[in-house]
């Protein structure tokens, strides 16, 4: 195999006309460059150089891979630009997973904010349930408290928000006229709209009803938060959601507090630990936790 970087000595004999010429150039003895000659050479397995007066020039196979050195010297220089441009965030692809009810309040606004400030940067961004796959930089999902702190070999684990959740009630229920927080215990003999599929979102209501010793009684179920709504507001029964799920309101329901315990949901960033090296994605988690700490996710009246 030819090598590149003897090539680009070749290169430098040639555009100089001289191995005294070229190793001065390149800050090397004459001896050295007409070493690598040699070598490149003997891998060539043919004459590169020829003597011409003083100097030297190339010979047929020797003008065929300086034309080569050349093309290599632009092609090793743009990989070089390109590579400086991703290590500082300002060109390249990342890959984003999400799911639903945290694209409005958590994923719009930083990505909003991240292409400001990362405008040549193309983002992935796909709904997906689930643990990471292998091909994704970073993926929000909810985990459950006292999971293992460690989501696998290569991931790191990023706490982004804690997402409590809320009663929503019909709006002639006899907790709707209450104006601050409703006892979970208080809805333990009430029909339930299920608002949630099995999984860590589900867990949090059902160790929270655990907590405050019942079970709930699951009438109807439902794994579409706006779904729910018009179940609790047809009067089939009371249902937990989270305040992000609340975007859209039902206008025949009350959403109330919950205490002894709330439920919560935790929300958490999984990224790849190679992926870190990277500015832009380091930036993007940055931008989902200033989101986190500015509390942009909106607050549920309580009408």
């Amino acid at each position: 195999m030819l090598d590149v970087r003897r090539m680009q000595v070749l290169r430098a004999v040639v555009a100089s006309g001289s191995v005294t010429a070229a190793a001065g150039h390149l800050g090397y003895t004459p001896s050295a460059v007409s070493q690598q000659i040699a070598a490149l050479e003997k891998e060539a397995g043919i004459a590169l150089l020829e003597r011409f007066g003083r100097g030297v020039r190339p010979t047929a196979a020797g003008r065929l891979l300086t034309e080569h050195a050349a093309v290599i010297g632009r092609q090793v220089a743009e990989a070089e630009t390109a590579l400086a441009d991703l290590r500082a965030g300002r060109t390249g692809q990342i890959s984003v997973r999400y799911f639903a009810t945290a694209g409005a309040d958590l994923v719009a606004p930083a990505l909003a904010q991240f292409r400001a400030e990362h405008p040549g940067v193309r983002v992935d961004l796909r709904i997906a349930d689930g643990p990471p796959d292998a091909d994704t930089d970073l993926t929000l999902l909810v985990r459950p408290r006292g999971a293992p702190e460690s989501p696998g070999e290569g991931l790191r684990l990023v706490p982004l928000v804690d997402d409590p959740y809320r009663a929503v009630l019909p709006r002639g229920h006899r907790l709707a006229a209450r104006r601050g927080a409703v006892d979970l215990a208080d809805l333990a003999a009430e029909p339930w709209v299920g608002s949630e599929r099995p999984g860590p979102c589900l867990d949090a209501v059902l160790d929270a009803c655990a907590a405050a010793g019942f079970t709930p009684d699951i009438a109807v179920e439902c794994e579409e938060y706006a779904t729910a709504q018009g179940f609790v507001a047809a009067g089939l029964g009371i249902s937990l959601v989270p305040l992000m799920g609340l975007g859209g309101r039902h206008p025949h329901v009350v959403v109330r507090k919950v205490r002894g315990p709330e439920p919560v949901r935790s929300i958490h960033a999984v990224v790849r630990e190679s992926s870190l090296a990277l500015p832009a994605v380091r930036d993007l988690l940055t931008a989902l936790q200033e989101v986190r700490t500015g509390g942009v996710t909106p607050s549920v009246p309580s009408r």
